[in-house]
């Protein structure tokens, strides 16, 4: 566990160090201030309108974040050299690996914790009250989101060569999954067998990661989504999360490091 911590801990200054965090943050600071002075028609709703425009830069900010961290790990330790001399000490190649996923979703999670502080401040400046379980769940839900992308972003990279090619098939997929995965069941009963089956196979073995979408529940103020849902849907992510960095491990066994 020392060794995996050690990983996560370079890989956690290694983001802090780069500027993706800090622009995509003033982006959506100076996107969203901008907005907040806003005041259409003296419409009270227009509150809602700001947080789900907040929201929308987060997810974004969040996913860029997530996928091109990851996706350039492994591909930057060979271009640098230094994977050799990492699996040279006492270092296993599935530690290497957790180290690195542990690494990525924490700071994702440091992230995260960043945008929502500065959502619900600008939620609270307009709104005057904090929904804190609201956001906590929100939050929860899409660090979780975040750790199934992370751990398949981990496995493309060390299947595709180019962290630009390996980013670009997650942004896909990941996009994919979101707005078309959960409608496939829907597509499958307009097809033919085995056409059908395919497609329905397909709905079922993909993770559906818009389990883990509360945007509605803060920008409208809805109840708090029943906690034995929210423990089922982290033990879900949690069982891609360990399918994806098993792969992963499995891959990065059988591939030369040099």
């Amino acid at each position: 566990m020392k060794n995996i911590s050690a990983v996560a801990g370079i890989v956690i200054k290694e983001l802090y160090r780069r500027k993706d965090f800090y622009a995509l943050f003033i982006v959506t600071v100076v996107i969203c201030g901008l907005m907040a002075m806003l005041n259409i028609y003296n419409d009270t709703n227009i509150v809602r309108y700001l947080k789900e425009i907040c929201l929308d830069l987060i997810w974004i900010s969040s996913l860029v974040i997530a996928i091109t961290t990851t996706a350039r790990q492994i591909p930057a330790e060979r271009e640098n050299r230094t994977l050799l001399p990492l699996l040279a000490k006492p270092l296993t190649r599935t530690q290497l690996i957790l180290g690195k996923f542990l690494g990525c979703w924490l700071a994702c999670g440091l992230a995260l914790l960043c945008f929502y502080l500065f959502f619900g401040a600008l939620a609270a400046s307009r709104e005057h009250h904090w929904l804190l379980l609201n956001y906590f769940q929100a939050g929860l839900m899409h660090w979780f989101l975040l750790g199934v992308i992370v751990a398949f972003a981990l496995l493309g990279s060390l299947i595709f060569a180019a962290p630009s090619s390996n980013a670009t098939i997650c942004f896909v997929l990941v996009g994919g999954i979101l707005f078309v995965g959960r409608n496939l069941d829907r597509v499958a009963l307009t097809l033919r067998e085995p056409t059908r089956a395919i497609v329905n196979a397909l709905y079922y073995a993909l993770p559906h990661l818009e389990f883990y979408d509360l945007r509605d529940l803060v920008v409208h103020n809805w109840p708090l989504v029943a906690w034995k849902y929210i423990v089922l849907a982290l033990l879900y992510a949690s069982f891609y999360m360990a399918v994806f960095l098993i792969g992963a491990c499995l891959v990065f066994r059988r591939k030369a490091v040099n």
